[in-house]
Parts: C-alpha cells; sequence; structure tokens
C-alpha cells in the first residue's frame, strides 16, 4: 500500500504548511500570545 494512501492526514498537514509558509510564525506568535493571556487570566484571581 503507497505511503500516501495509509497516511492521508500526514499529506494534509504538509500541503497545508507549504502553502502557509508565509503566515506560519505569525499564526504560531498568536497562538503562543493566546495561550500567554489564557494563563495570566486563570492566575489573576488568585492575585486580587
Amino acid at each position: 500500500m503507497p505511503e500516501s494512501r495509509r497516511f492521508p492526514m500526514v499529506n494534509q498537514i504538509k500541503s497545508i504548511l507549504e502553502r502557509s509558509q508565509d503566515t506560519i510564525w505569525q499564526d504560531a506568535i498568536g497562538a503562543v500570545s493566546l495561550m500567554i493571556l489564557l494563563i495570566a487570566g486563570l492566575h489573576l484571581p488568585g492575585l486580587v
């Protein structure tokens, strides 16, 4: 069985990464900043 038929999700991820090379770093920075905001928001009640 060909590799592309056994793991279609891997092929989809590869094609997405190839198409979004220009914006992948911006997306990663956005995801990290959202996680920082979430963690900070969850810790605020303990500080007040």
